[in-house]
């Protein structure tokens, strides 16, 4: 006969103060785990409401060392002010209660030493310099006062902070000093690079957001904190945990009820305008996302936009922007994207891309970052409009609407092209690999039109070479282009060559969103360079790009793979017969007549970047 273990019959107190589930023995794993004195003494009472379990731990401890005569510090009198916090740019040498090296109480459960000061203030620099425009959720010195102030100790605290280090560790361009990411107290083994140590950091806050209930009593931080998680696990390429993440950031949004203007008439001013921003930074993050993968919308436009500040107006600004543009995509468009809605009317697709083209003016009060995204991304919603209509068979070569014509997509690129030739490569690089895939799409559209439909040869036809090669230039030099996106493009320029009447005269067929539908395809092998000749007239650009120099004691990792964390060598996704990764070279991107690439591009990294739009 089969023994097996009795169940609990009672939990040990510090389980039963808890509310969690307790293994028995002594001590228990709970205990165990929290470092906290397991007993049976308590004599159980009637059951009567439920307090609050926030600090249910702290209070655990500090009475049962009462019972072991080590009272805990004395609390401050209600009466006393808070000490006022100096920001730690102009304090730097005094203590801060966010102890960076020393261990740290086993109650929050994080570990020591893996985030240190050094880190954090790289992180907050970086972030402001390049992405704050894009993501204006913060006022500068209110996060300093968060991070290095006496809130601090709080778990929720730490959690932000964190994913928001995690968060700019992945972002193209971002260099880390290795030797000074760890504190001193750290004990583990050291991240292998920048990828491997924001998941370090993704693991280490998950763990610690277990002890707070922050569900039930949700606050802007925990909001923001699923906001970064979702943009950390979309560059890590975890797209089921990205979405999850980003779901949980509308869902808290919700639950503090974000989404009624009601709730901004009351408390304080400042706060409610980061809260303002950080619903509709949710809302446009995920139209964006659920275009690319197909999913359906949870945040609709039911509050006010945020003002426009004097001190903040062209940030703010530019910022509205890119919210009125997604604005118009809404619940009608994505029920037609994901198929559970049939039919649409040509007059209703000619609208939606008159909105598009209107909605926003002809000169943009922003910054020259948000300039590239927004007119990027409003150059793609119309190529995904387009492709909406042709798989609602509404597109004619005799259509009186230009778009709801086959060459339509010539006249984006066309657009997209003059307006990239105006702006920095930096501006459009700081986005990542949310804009690349926005580039991709559209190239891969244009391919459709050059593939399958008759154009004229004097004019549609080299235009959109020239077009198409402008674009791959662009995909080419951007960090994070070249490793996967751009083997995709060149494979898919090698089907060009021989186009044969019969091949003009194929049925057009789009694949909605061509990104998101490579998520699982393994990117292709390039072609042989012994193969026929492809586009003759499409050379990338042989010049090389000039980046800011980097501090020779800061090392950039750029190589990053899903399957390893250690890899120094980039490698090419695509898998040879045997299995093996193939180092890339110029000349395995170098398909006949497209070119091969830059030295210095090709050695670019997998470095993808945030999402927001």
């Amino acid at each position: 006969m089969i023994a097996t273990t009795p169940p609990v019959k009672k939990a040990c107190d510090a389980c039963h103060r808890r509310k969690v589930k307790c293994s028995g023995g002594t001590p228990c794993k709970n205990c165990g785990a929290t470092n906290l004195q397991c007993t049976y003494l308590s004599i159980p009472q009637k059951k009567g409401p439920k307090g609050s379990r926030a600090k249910v731990i702290s209070e655990i401890r500090d009475t049962q060392q009462h019972h072991q005569q080590q009272p805990p510090p004395p609390a401050p009198s209600q009466h006393q002010q808070a000490p006022l916090v100096t920001p730690p740019a102009q304090n730097r040498n005094e203590p801060s209660p966010f102890n960076f090296n020393s261990p740290l109480s086993s109650t929050l459960g994080r570990t020591p030493g893996l985030l240190s000061r050094q880190t954090i203030d790289a992180c907050l620099a970086f972030f402001f310099e390049h992405l704050y425009p894009t993501i204006p959720i913060f006022r500068r010195e209110k996060l300093s006062v968060l991070i290095y102030g006496h809130e601090s100790v709080h778990p929720d605290s730490y959690c932000l902070v964190a994913s928001l280090c995690a968060f700019v560790m992945v972002q193209p361009g971002m260099t880390l000093n290795v030797s000074g990411a760890l504190g001193e107290s750290y004990a583990g083994e050291p991240p292998q690079n920048r990828y491997g140590f924001a998941s370090m950091l993704l693991e280490d806050l998950l763990r610690v957001r277990q002890g707070i209930d922050y569900v039930d009593d949700p606050t802007l931080s925990t909001v923001q904190t699923s906001f970064f998680l979702f943009c950390s696990y979309f560059t890590l390429e975890k797209q089921n945990s990205c979405w999850y993440y980003l779901r949980e950031a509308s869902t808290l949004a919700q639950l503090m009820k974000m989404h009624e203007e009601s709730s901004y008439f009351v408390g304080d001013a400042e706060e409610n305008m980061l809260k303002r921003r950080t619903f509709w930074l949710i809302l446009l993050t995920e139209r964006a996302y659920a275009m690319e993968r197909h999913r359906t919308l949870s945040v609709h436009p039911t509050i006010e936009l945020p003002a426009a500040e004097q001190v903040e107006q062209e940030v703010v600004s530019g910022f509205v922007h890119l919210t009125k543009l997604f604005c118009c995509i809404d619940d009608d468009f994505m029920a037609l994207w994901n198929k559970t809605k049939s039919e649409c009317s040509p007059e209703w697709l000619s609208g939606l891309q008159r909105r598009l083209r209107d909605v926003l003016p002809q000169n943009l009060d922003a910054t020259e970052h948000q300039v590239a995204d927004i007119r990027i991304t409003q150059q793609w919603l119309k190529i995904m409009v387009w492709q909406l209509s042709v798989a609602h068979g509404h597109i004619s070569s005799h259509s009186q609407e230009p778009a709801l014509s086959f060459t339509y997509p010539i006249e984006v690129a066309r657009d997209l092209v003059h307006f990239i030739e105006s702006i920095s490569l930096a501006s459009m690089e700081v986005h990542g690999v949310g804009l690349i895939e926005k580039l991709f799409d559209i190239a891969c559209t244009l391919m459709d039109v050059i593939t399958c439909v008759p154009l004229d040869a004097s004019q549609n036809s080299s235009q959109s070479n020239e077009y198409l090669s402008a674009v791959l230039q662009l995909v080419a030099k951007l960090r994070g282009g070249a490793s996967r996106y751009l083997p995709l493009l060149a494979a898919r320029v090698k089907e060009f060559p021989n186009q044969s009447p019969r091949a003009r005269q194929m049925s057009l067929s789009i694949k909605q969103g061509y990104a998101g539908a490579s998520d699982h395809l393994p990117t292709p092998l390039m072609p042989d360079t012994n193969g026929n000749p492809h586009f003759a007239n499409l050379e990338l650009d042989m010049r090389p790009i000039h980046r800011p120099a980097m501090d020779e004691q800061a090392l950039i990792f750029d190589a990053y793979s899903s399957t390893t964390q250690k890899a120094q060598t980039p490698t090419d996704v695509s898998r040879s017969p045997n299995h093996a990764r193939t180092p890339i070279t110029p000349d395995v991107y170098g398909p006949p007549g497209l070119g091969p690439l830059p030295r210095n591009v090709v050695t670019g990294s997998n470095m993808y970047g945030h999402y927001p739009g």
